[in-house]
């Protein structure tokens, strides 16, 4: 079931989707080109916060939803969950963590220092968790004194020092974006995300699984994100239409993928001679499987 709503956190009139018992908001200031979910009876007890309160929580929560969906993270709240984010050491409180997360978004969408990154500030004042505007044009400012970035116009450039400031925010190092699909089995997925995830991650990739058999988070992959994705991870173990699919695709565009089918798979198709999968029996052998192909 779609329909319109307004979203609480940016004011903005999205499309809805009614996913089991919540509403799967898309496509707002809160998560462009992304979307969140929240529980369907916590929209009119979190609307009847006073205005004072909203005023301080809600670009707040708008600015959570824009990093956690920026970073693949799936975000779905309720309102106690609200509440729990407003005391969350996440937040970031000085001028200095704002700008942090401001440079650590042109980190996340550049390949190095230079690279142009496009930002229109109007609606984008979430970024660094800002009230409003001026302060998020006030932390640019500063980040400009400090030689950490450049501005001509709407194009954002990181400086080698900013570069530098970011990465070692991150780590010391950038997790590149990859896909994985596997079928719409729920506890397939779990152990996926338990043993064979974490494992991917290690090898410095940020793994974003889909999964359609989850109704509170469906979250369906588009043809950008794999156009965009540094590596694919398609498993063949149930052969699911979308995986063949997601993987012929990344194919077609010359992206890296690896292909995996548990062994115990029935009468496996292969539509190309050149698909030659990683066979796995536990999460646990695929997982050391993976990473010793991703450490070469």
């Amino acid at each position: 079931m779609k329909g319109k709503k307004y979203c609480l956190f940016c004011d903005e009139l999205v499309s809805v989707e009614a996913q089991g018992d919540y509403d799967r908001f898309v496509g707002c200031h809160c998560s462009p080109g992304g979307s969140y979910s929240l529980l369907r009876d916590s929209y009119e007890p979190i609307n009847a916060i006073s205005h004072g309160i909203k005023h301080q929580m809600f670009p707040m929560i708008s600015a959570y939803i824009r990093e956690q969906t920026d970073c693949g993270e799936r975000v779905s709240l309720s309102e106690a969950a609200v509440e729990a984010i407003m005391n969350s050491p996440q937040i970031p409180v000085t001028i200095e963590e704002k700008g942090n997360r401001f440079l650590q978004y042109l980190y996340r969408h550049s390949e190095g220092p230079g690279e142009p990154v496009v930002i229109s500030l109007t609606h984008n004042f979430n970024l660094t968790y800002s009230p409003n505007l001026q302060e998020l044009v006030f932390i640019i400012d500063k980040l400009k004194g400090e030689e950490f970035l450049l501005r001509e116009g709407m194009n954002f450039r990181l400086t080698d020092k900013g570069w530098n400031e970011a990465a070692a925010w991150a780590g010391g190092r950038k997790l590149k974006s990859c896909l994985v699909f596997i079928s719409d089995d729920v506890e397939y997925q779990q152990l996926w995300l338990e043993k064979v995830l974490p494992k991917i991650e290690q090898c410095g990739f940020q793994p974003r699984l889909y999964n359609a058999a989850d109704p509170m988070n469906p979250e369906r992959f588009t043809m950008q994100q794999i156009a965009e994705s540094k590596l694919i991870l398609a498993d063949l173990s149930h052969q699911a239409p979308e995986v063949y699919f997601a993987g012929g695709y990344a194919a077609g565009l010359n992206i890296p993928i690896i292909w995996t089918v548990n062994h115990n798979t029935d009468k496996l198709l292969l539509p190309a001679e050149e698909i030659r999968p990683i066979v796995w029996e536990h999460p646990e052998e695929l997982a050391a499987l993976l990473q010793q192909k991703l450490m070469k």
